[in-house]
């Protein structure tokens, strides 16, 4: 597919940590709720968890219940992940908005509009899924716009403290360590700036690819062990110092993007897309530990138990796997993906042999991906419940 395709790969969603108890076997449905179509992660909190949605709106459901307790229209779709800071809420839409909200309530506490005006976030191609989610820390949030720029916010009334101009798209999500900010833009650039003045400590271009030779960042980075860890589209993973920018190593994944990262200690859980599997890495060596097979591609990052990790595929299934050996101990398969597997996959899991006359173009992948209810996001886990938001718009929650 991939030789058809070769620009179907696809980006990752955020990554999430906890120390829930381990669902060491198939969960139950615990509820389901429906909206529009969904790219973004849940975020769970208390009582509620969070999603938004191509329709445009926020959701807010009451996590025992999955009933809808608020919901927030916006002008534009929502790719991106919310964040949450004391009774805040804060969302970045495909507006070009980034919105304040009280997470209790849906009230508007105030808004700030991007450079991108009333255009909205600019939308690269059909496989740039994500917006660049928001992230809070010491009063500012940080986030990325499709207009190019990086900023930085006061998170008590949305003004504005500085911005920093790259030349194309950001859709990536921030990291903030040691007061440095880390993004990535599809200029092919990853930059480390001052988190305080917005100045530009170093940046680190990408190789490129044939495909792709301006080597777009568009994973998100996170750093562990003084290393900030990110995938490209020029089918390379990198290590770079965090400090002098450095790249300490690569890999390169043959037949796609390996773009969701998820840190655990000493090692990262790295998943690929048209490689199709997810694989434990040695943070300071790049050394592969294991790797599973997850039978399709991998956008979101994984879930993080004691002993346990938890991800999704496009193929709408979410994967229960031991975080010490990579072994799959189960798996658990969407309405949607029941439905409709037969119309694109062999029954060994493979297309079908006629795939390419059943997608003749790029786009229709959407269209595949919409019925099989992909899962694009990262699983929200949360002591009994594990919620997954997938593409044809359904959310499941899922208990022991």
């Amino acid at each position: 597919m991939h030789k058809i395709f070769f620009f179907l790969l696809l980006a990752c969603g955020g990554n999430t940590f906890s120390q829930s108890p381990d669902f060491d076997k198939l969960p139950t449905l615990a509820w389901q709720f429906k909206a529009g179509p969904i790219v973004s992660s849940p975020v769970m909190d208390g009582d509620l968890v969070y999603f938004g949605s191509l329709d445009r709106s926020l959701y807010a459901l009451e996590t025992k219940t999955g009933i809808l307790k608020w919901k927030y229209p916006t002008s534009g779709v929502i790719r991106s992940t919310v964040c949450l800071e004391n009774d805040n809420l804060f969302l970045y839409s495909g507006n070009g908005v980034l919105y304040c909200l009280n997470k209790k309530s849906g009230k508007q506490n105030w808004k700030f509009q991007t450079a991108t005006g009333y255009l909205g976030d600019r939308h690269n191609d059909f496989a740039d899924y994500y917006h660049s989610s928001p992230i809070v820390q010491n009063g500012i949030v940080y986030f990325g716009s499709g207009d190019g720029y990086v900023y930085a916010v006061k998170s008590s009334n949305g003004e504005l403290i500085w911005n920093y101009k790259t030349d194309d798209v950001v859709h990536t999500k921030p990291f903030l360590h040691h007061n440095r900010l880390f993004i990535g833009s599809f200029d092919g650039y990853l930059y480390a700036l001052n988190a305080q003045t917005g100045a530009l400590h170093w940046k680190f271009k990408s190789t490129g690819q044939r495909y792709f030779p301006k080597g777009e960042i568009m994973g998100n980075p996170v750093v562990a062990k003084g290393l900030v860890l990110v995938g490209a589209r020029d089918f390379n993973f990198y290590a770079i110092d965090e400090n002098s920018g450095y790249c300490h190593w690569t890999k390169t994944f043959p037949r796609g993007w390996a773009l969701p990262v998820t840190p655990n200690d000493s090692v990262i859980y790295l998943g690929t897309s048209d490689d199709r599997q997810l694989f434990s890495v040695d943070i300071a060596s790049g050394k592969v530990h294991w790797k599973a097979d997850a039978n399709f591609n991998i956008f979101g990052g994984t879930a993080l138990g004691k002993a346990m990790g938890y991800f999704g595929t496009l193929k709408g299934q979410l994967v229960g796997i031991e975080l010490k050996t990579g072994a799959v101990k189960w798996q658990f398969t969407n309405d949607a993906s029941r439905t409709h597997q037969a119309k694109y996959f062999k029954e060994n899991g493979d297309y079908r042999d006629d795939i390419g006359q059943l997608l003749p173009f790029p786009e229709d992948q959407l269209t595949m991906y919409q019925q099989l209810g992909a899962i694009f996001s990262t699983p929200a886990l949360s002591n009994d419940l594990l919620v997954i938001t997938c593409f044809d718009g359904t959310v499941y929650a899922l208990k022991k």
